[in-house]
């Protein structure tokens, strides 16, 4: 994976760099105040978001909406930067709901949803309030795949679109991605305050998820179409940059497409990283694989 480095001045003066697949990877060496901007283009204009890392003297992170108070997330976040060595965040942007983490953790400490989100094409970087920073942004590239999408059903042309049907309908363009005697499509659906994506059999009429150790089908969902990407192997908790991700669980931590081959099918589920396995749904239960193949985004 290559990365931007540069450092930033005490200016509050945003730098800007494309972003895709729904999440940002830095790393900052800064003693205060980390300033990210999610933007739909390469300017400081509302609307926007802002994250705000070591801010208040490197007590407290938020994100703000169009530059204005109050701020719509904070937490208290004490000692957050350090000025002599780099921390690793993460950002993440799915639907409707954008989260903020530390590299390597799974769970969220900032989470704002917004009913009216912004496409972000851009995210933008400074420091300011006293600090001046070093930077390390992760920019995402292609990994040799284990099976390309152009073995599915449709690679996509374009960015990933989830149309919701019901009752076993399968919109043109939809992404296969597994078999159990007939295609099965990648899907989601929502579940006891949570979105999981899972495995939409035709013949059922539902799209099947994994949660709370059983399989639970759901009549109305979402199907996964005009998505270009790859299927790429991993084992554990070890999911790359790339990964589509496909919903959150209850608590909001991201949760990822995944596959495994189980009892001679290739079964969609979700891969929930902080349990470091993928779940797929299948006779009923609920079952894990710690090695397995995950979506990535092209």
């Amino acid at each position: 994976m290559a990365a931007h480095e540069f450092d930033t001045c005490d200016e509050l003066k945003y730098n800007f760099y494309p972003v895709a697949n729904g999440i940002c990877q830095f790393r900052v060496r800064a003693p205060n105040d980390a300033h990210i901007a999610l933007c739909t283009d390469a300017a400081e204009a509302d609307p926007m978001y802002e994250v705000f890392i070591g801010g208040w003297k490197n007590t407290k992170s938020v994100i703000r909406k169009n530059r204005t108070k109050p701020d719509v997330a904070e937490a208290d976040t004490p000692d957050i930067l350090n000025d002599g060595e780099f921390r690793g965040f993460w950002i993440r942007w799915c639907e409707n709901t954008i989260t903020v983490g530390h590299e390597g953790q799974p769970a969220a400490f900032l989470t704002f949803e917004d009913t009216e989100m912004i496409p972000i094409n851009f995210v933008g970087v400074c420091t300011g309030w006293g600090a001046c920073g070093s930077w390390i942004i992760e920019a995402a590239q292609a990994t040799s795949p284990s099976a390309p999408v152009a073995a599915m059903r449709s690679s996509g042309s374009g960015p990933a679109n989830w149309v919701v049907v019901n009752g076993g309908a399968i919109p043109p363009n939809a992404i296969e991605g597994g078999m159990d005697g007939e295609p099965l499509f990648i899907g989601r659906a929502h579940h006891e305050g949570a979105v999981i994506p899972g495995k939409v059999v035709p013949s059922h009429g539902v799209c099947y998820v994994a949660w709370g150790g059983a399989e639970i089908p759901k009549s109305e969902y979402e199907v996964l179409c005009d998505a270009a990407g790859m299927w790429v192997a991993c084992s554990g908790a070890e999911v790359p940059g790339q990964a589509l991700q496909g919903g959150q669980s209850e608590d909001g931590e991201p949760l990822f497409i995944g596959r495994a081959t189980h009892e001679g099918t290739i079964t969609i589920g979700k891969v929930q990283q902080s349990h470091g396995v993928c779940y797929i749904p299948y006779g009923g239960q609920e079952v894990a694989f710690n090695d397995y193949e995950v979506f990535i985004s092209q």
